[in-house]
């Protein structure tokens, strides 16, 4: 049986009294090693919408809250006994229907309603239009926010919203609170991890959403009386940034160029990239460290996760940067090489939509013409006929021929053109920029550079890693998914200055399972 521990089971502990913690402690020491004893007082909430809740019996008033199954226990919630038993009244644990990821959720009929603060104000209050009101059914499940929550989803203004994000699971709140800032989160994916199973049974579908990634930030599990031990002893927020045993070596280790972990889904990547940073700016007094992720949604998710595992320690904390790749491109040129703009995909599209039809004599459409742009042109910054005639395409399924490339070339060319009297810089003419400037530089802006979720570096930022490690140990150490093209075409890594032959390491262990993955 799988032993489970919920984050909201080590809050509910925190705010009991020390001796109550103390029995409680115990009681969950008891069910891990032996949740049929018959020296455990449980029973089945009758009242509870979810008829896996059980109660057990912790002392004359305090109860846990479990969650049982054939094939897991999960522990829930303490408190004294009404508390613990109207907390399960009004919540329930399901798969979610879009993302897979299971999740508690509460009962939308046991709130009878979200309340919002209301604030004394000389005026006449405005009436504010719904931040989600266009908002497909389709689009908000994606994002993982309950069915039943859909239309107080869609009601939500922005005073509402804060209070709302209260009632929803974590993934949910945080992409609404993005989508109302006027950011675009990316849709959670379904993710089918199957345990190893000894007696090869198939998974459930509640055991399949306990392996979901954005289950991992409610549930761990327990596969030791030492695990639990931990849990029950650490704050939840640092269980999450927990490094297990085995990829402490690969965060320790001396690397005489560049490193790379790369695995599946819940290996664990991200935090032996965050416990690398904070490795190395332990190790090198004074050195300036940079955490670089894909998005900024990830580079707050990653200083959050930084400051848990180092807020007590300042003096490492401050040295370590935590960057999105965007803005990190903008900072460095604005403070290496001066102020820039960049250059938005909208204004692109219409510059290549004007020089279309300017160069004519050819058929190319603009969704053609915006791909090569992307993929080929500006991805690669060619600067010239001579380098757009002999690149590689690879990546690229329509196959050109010389004659079609020179009209292309005078497309983009104009487009080129167009950027430069706009003063304009696409994202990837900013590293490559960087990168020209670092290779010349004798002092470059960090000593050493970690980057999580590698899988998506460009080309051009490719190049400017290359440049800021050049030649230095353990200057560059990158962490990605396997399951993404990293480290292969459309281009080498290698060939732009990356070579990790030796210094790469796949994880195998799913630590959001109770099994090993197999090899």
């Amino acid at each position: 049986m799988t032993f489970l521990i919920s984050e909201t089971f080590t809050g509910s502990l925190a705010l009991l009294t020390g001796d109550e913690q103390r029995t409680a402690k115990t009681t969950a020491f008891d069910l891990q090693m032996n949740p049929a004893s018959p020296g455990l007082s449980v029973h089945r909430l009758d009242k509870a919408k979810d008829k896996n809740f059980w109660s057990v019996r912790v002392n004359n008033d305090i109860r846990i809250i479990v969650h049982r199954t054939p094939g897991s226990l999960l522990l829930c919630y303490v408190d004294h006994h009404d508390r613990a038993y109207d907390w399960a009244e009004r919540r329930k644990i399901e798969t979610h229907p879009t993302t897979g990821a299971a999740q508690i959720v509460e009962i939308r009929e046991t709130v009878r309603e979200v309340v919002v603060p209301v604030f004394t104000q000389a005026t006449v209050p405005v009436q504010k239009a719904p931040l989600f009101r266009d908002r497909s059914d389709d689009e908000l499940l994606g994002y993982g926010v309950p069915a039943e929550w859909l239309d107080d989803v869609k009601r939500a203004d922005e005073d509402s919203i804060l209070a709302l994000a209260d009632y929803l699971p974590g993934e949910a709140a945080e992409a609404l609170l993005e989508l109302a800032t006027g950011g675009q989160p990316r849709r959670r994916e379904a993710v089918l991890l199957v345990a190893v199973n000894t007696q090869r049974e198939k998974p459930t579908e509640l055991a399949l959403g306990l392996s979901h990634p954005d289950a991992q930030r409610r549930f761990r599990v327990m596969s030791t009386v030492e695990e639990l031990e931990r849990a029950l002893d650490a704050p939840w927020d640092k269980w999450t940034v927990l490094l297990h045993s085995e990829q402490r070596e690969w965060v320790e280790r001396d690397y005489a160029g560049p490193a790379r972990v790369s695995g599946s889904a819940g290996t664990g990547k991200t935090i032996v990239a965050l416990h690398r940073a904070v490795h190395l700016a332990r190790a090198n007094p004074g050195a300036r460290v940079l955490l670089a992720t894909f998005s900024e949604p990830l580079a707050h998710a990653l200083e959050t996760r930084l400051r848990r595992l180092a807020g007590n320690e300042p003096r490492v904390a401050e040295r370590i940067e935590v960057c999105s790749m965007d803005a990190l491109g903008v900072r460095l040129h604005q403070a290496q090489l001066g102020p820039v703009t960049l250059a938005t995909r909208d204004v692109v599209r219409a510059l290549l939509e004007e020089a279309s039809p300017a160069v004519g004599g050819h058929r190319f459409s603009l969704s053609f013409l915006v791909a090569e742009w992307e993929q080929i042109v500006d991805a690669w910054q060619l600067e010239n006929w001579g380098a757009y005639r002999d690149v590689p395409r690879l990546g690229r399924k329509t196959r050109l021929p010389e004659p079609q490339r020179a009209t292309l070339w005078a497309i983009f060319d104009r487009v080129r053109a167009g950027l430069a009297e706009r003063g304009l810089k696409t994202t990837a003419a900013v590293f490559q920029a960087l990168a020209t400037s670092i290779a010349s530089s004798a002092r470059p802006p960090y000593d050493f550079a970690v980057v999580d979720e590698a899988q998506d570096v460009s080309v051009t930022q490719l190049r400017f890693f290359a440049a800021l490690g050049a030649g230095r140990p353990n200057a560059l150490f990158f962490a990605g998914d396997l399951g993404q093209r990293i480290f292969q075409a459309p281009f080498s890594w290698k060939a732009l200055g990356v070579d990790i032959r030796g210094r790469s390491r796949t994880l195998r262990v799913n630590y959001r399972t109770s099994q090993k993955k197999a090899a």
